[in-house]
């Protein structure tokens, strides 16, 4: 079964409230109305509140069940402002910035996320990719022993697919990470592949070369060193995840090219979580796996955050969203909640 229809049905068990900084773009009323039919939880959507609604009866959907919010006619507005100003980012802004802020659509909705108003944020729809992530930045802490912030793309396969689910890391965030966080991006993105579909993340670190010891390359030393920092990291937890690199990307997905190539272990052949070594290939893969590939891509989802959130492209259609926001919200659902019967794949 595919991972967002999995993930579906256990939402609809577990709903959860979502917010939408762009609430009035028409794909986003789309994913919003479909959301809220499948009674997976309630969508917010933020903005102008009879533009929201123009654009709803032009599409002919019902906003029943859907929250709207301006944020400036807010109740929870002033409140949020004096939240804001105690932020230590925020200390030496005056009441007038602080104002102008908050009112900003992807300020208000981080805010929302970060005072529990709403479990997960979805946003990008009509922004930039760093006008969305920014806020997030700024007011959302990160996760417990995470130093780096970066983003995850998770490919999902059609029932007649032989291949489950991939989760590609990081196509979006950082441009030439350090073996350091290299690291980060790796465990991460195995602990919400853990989460997400309780089996053991098997994680490849890519590179051009497949365990090339004699190789000086300063790309490929980095992913060497990414690979033991992390195995290191792995076994001082007693995680389940499996690690290996380096590898390239038919030997870490094609089990023959693994044996031709005379890699072994838990990894090689078996990847389901891709670890790219900077942002040129894992952009330049995930955008052309889009285009000519057979699977369905959701994401960003950005990891590293101690709160579920998204940043979409601005190409992305409803269907996407859709997706994209069921995942996010999965994220939000403990993980003995989603998988209560099952063990296999515990951290």
């Amino acid at each position: 079964m595919p991972l967002i229809q999995k993930l579906t049905e256990k939402l609809a068990r577990h709903p959860k409230r979502i917010v939408f900084p762009e609430g009035s773009d028409p794909r986003i009323i789309q994913a919003a109305r479909l959301f809220a039919s499948r009674q997976l939880g309630v969508p917010i959507l933020l903005g102008d509140r009879a533009l929201i609604k123009s654009n709803a009866r032009r599409l002919g959907i019902s906003l029943d069940h859907i929250r709207l919010i301006e944020p400036q006619r807010s109740d929870e507005f002033e409140s949020f402002v004096e939240r804001f100003q105690g932020l230590r980012r925020f200390r030496g802004l005056s009441q007038k910035e602080c104002h102008e802020y908050v009112a900003e659509t992807n300020y208000f909705a981080t805010m929302m996320l970060a005072t529990m108003q709403a479990d997960a944020i979805l946003s990008g729809a009509t922004s930039s990719a760093s006008s969305a992530i920014r806020p997030l930045l700024k007011i959302i802490p990160k996760q417990e022993g995470v130093q780096t912030i970066s983003s995850l793309q998770i490919l999902d396969f059609d029932e007649d697919s032989h291949r489950s689910e991939l989760f590609l890391s990081d196509c979006a965030v950082v441009p030439d990470p350090s073996p350091e966080q290299l690291t980060d991006i790796a465990l991460t993105a195995a602990h919400l592949r853990t989460h997400l579909t309780n089996e053991v993340a098997r994680v490849a670190m890519l590179s051009y070369t497949t365990k090339n010891t004699n190789s000086r390359n300063p790309s490929v030393l980095k992913v060497r060193s990414a690979t033991e920092m992390a195995q290191k990291r792995v076994l001082e937890n007693k995680w389940s995840f499996k690690i290996d690199g380096d590898l390239q990307v038919d030997a870490a997905l094609d089990p023959a090219t693994a044996d031709t190539k005379q890699v072994g272990g838990d990894v090689a052949g078996r990847a389901n979580v891709l670890i790219f070594p900077d942002l040129n290939s894992g952009n330049i893969s995930s955008k052309m796996i889009q285009i000519l590939g057979g699977a369905h891509c959701y994401g960003h989802i950005l990891s590293g955050l101690s709160r579920p959130a998204a940043e979409i492209s601005r190409g992305a259609s409803a269907h996407d969203i859709f997706g994209t926001a069921v995942l996010v919200c999965a994220q939000a659902i403990e993980r003995s909640f989603l998988y209560p019967m099952e063990t296999k794949g515990s951290e």
